[in-house]
């Protein structure tokens, strides 16, 4: 089955994942994530659910601020049932793909 896949705003602060119109993303697949790292080594961690939702994936990245991860995930990708919380340490930005 086909479906449209959308990107997120970018997020530089722990919180919900929003759509390119300042709207919170509710229930979606996510598909691939991007993240610019910054100058240290860092993480992001994507909850179903808010700040204490289930942990649906933790991605960690080397430091250095000019070397960019793109992740996809296998299949339909990661199943968010409830919306995308990003919890992000020493990460310069990260933009989630969806649909």
């Amino acid at each position: 089955m086909q479906t449209d896949i959308l990107a997120s705003a970018p997020r530089t602060t722990d919180g919900q994942m929003l759509n390119q119109n300042g709207e919170t993303i509710a229930r979606t697949r996510v598909k691939a994530v991007y993240i610019v790292p910054a100058a240290g080594a860092g993480s992001v961690v994507l909850r179903d659910g808010g700040v204490s939702g289930a942990i649906k994936v933790t991605l960690n990245t080397l430091a250095g601020a000019t070397a960019s991860d793109y992740i996809e995930f296998p299949g339909e990708g990661l199943l968010f049932q409830t919306n995308v919380y990003a919890d992000v340490t020493t990460v310069a930005s990260v933009m989630v793909f969806y649909g």
